[in-house]
């Protein structure tokens, strides 16, 4: 935008979070890192979303709360929740809210389906049982992960489906190689193949699941 740091801290004293240039060079730098008033600030200042300064895409309920430059107290009054209990949930990455709290937190924060289930700490839990399925009986985890995500049996049924059958692919044409004897390049292009298979999993998940991950669950699924 070609401003100068002095600039910048001019700005931004005017709006209301005091600083010195030298701590803003010292962010561009990375010795320091802003409080989330001064974030949210110099993202005005800037004319950009927090998002761009963060540099990550959010994934954990403060990410997500910092991406809408709300603050505890204030996300808290949106939800209905004390601000201790919230501040707790974002500490622990888990998310204790009843059905009222979390469709709140949905709006508040603009969450899609797949988004809620990272807020609320559940992907390790849905990475389990998607490695268990596609190395076993994939049916006996429909259940499960459907009282993770809320979807539809059938549409979580279907892409196990789809990843078990996948997964199998890996395991018969090592064999294949195995048995023809072929070269060991073959072989390990396989394994690096199958590695990158199970590193992506609950991304492949939801890529299958389609519109319905991308979506607010409060609008297209049934409680």
């Amino acid at each position: 935008m070609g401003l100068s740091t002095a600039q910048i801290a001019q700005t931004m004293t005017a709006c209301g979070a005091p600083v010195r240039p030298e701590m803003i060079e010292a962010w561009e730098y990375g010795s320091q890192i802003p409080t989330e008033h001064q974030l949210f600030v110099l993202a005005d200042v800037l004319w950009c979303p927090p998002t761009v300064l963060m540099g990550v895409e959010p994934r954990t309920l403060a990410e997500h709360r910092m991406a809408r430059q709300l603050s505890t107290e204030r996300l808290a009054q949106l939800i209905g929740m004390d601000p201790e209990v919230y501040r707790a949930a974002e500490s622990a990455l888990e998310w204790p809210g009843d059905y009222r709290q979390t469709k709140a937190l949905v709006e508040a924060l603009g969450l899609s389906l797949r988004k809620l289930i990272g807020v609320m700490g559940r992907v390790d839990e849905l990475a389990g049982h998607l490695r268990s399925a596609i190395d076993g009986r994939w049916k006996s985890h429909v259940g499960p992960i459907t009282e993770i995500t809320t979807l539809n049996k059938t549409r979580v049924g279907d892409a196990l489906r789809t990843m078990h059958g996948e997964f199998q692919e890996f395991s018969e044409r090592y064999m294949a190689h195995v048995v023809a004897r072929n070269d060991d390049s073959l072989l390990k292009g396989i394994k690096a193949e199958r590695s990158a298979y199970l590193r992506r999993l609950v991304d492949h998940f939801w890529e299958l699941i389609g519109d319905a991950g991308e979506a607010p669950p409060f609008n297209t699924v049934s409680h």
